[in-house]
């Protein structure tokens, strides 16, 4: 998992595929855009722009992804992100890898929490397993953006 906020230039290179979602973060306005899908580069890098409520911990479900990376962006609001390893012992509450690249566990061993705050980013790779949209003190709307890099991007 890589973390930072978007006003800050990264330090390193990153892919170029990451580096364009980061540069359509930068450069939106997401007050003029109604949530859905925004392409980027078809469906190689692609955002999902969402409204949601946080939730309390034990009502989410950590998850991990196989065929995407997760760039995952706050507009607005705040919550709190778990983060673990996927070291292979977590118990799959729901596999949907072929319908919506995404595996749903029932815990997530050695998780640790962060917060985000608007104009911080988390990528979450697919080692990475992570809980988004807990509560950071109680349930919160928030507009959160997840841009979708396809892996096979990254060469």
């Amino acid at each position: 998992m890589l973390f930072g906020h978007i006003s800050q230039p990264n330090p390193c290179r990153l892919p170029a595929a990451i580096e364009k979602a980061l540069d359509f973060l930068r450069t939106t306005d997401f007050r003029t855009l109604e949530p859905g899908v925004v392409e980027i580069e078809g469906r190689t890098i692609f955002a999902q722009i969402l409204d949601l409520t946080t939730r309390p911990r034990e009502e989410q479900k950590p998850e991990v992804h196989r065929k995407y990376l997760d760039i995952q962006f706050m507009a607005w609001g705040e919550e709190e992100i778990g983060i673990a390893i996927d070291t292979g012992n977590n118990v799959i509450a729901e596999n949907l890898l072929e319908q919506r690249d995404i595996i749903f566990y029932q815990a997530s061993e050695n998780e640790s929490f962060f917060e985000m705050v608007p104009g911080s980013y988390a990528i979450f790779f697919p080692q990475d397993v992570h809980r988004p949209a807990c509560n950071k003190y109680r349930a919160t709307p928030i507009r959160k953006i997840v841009v979708k890099v396809a892996i096979s991007a990254l060469n």
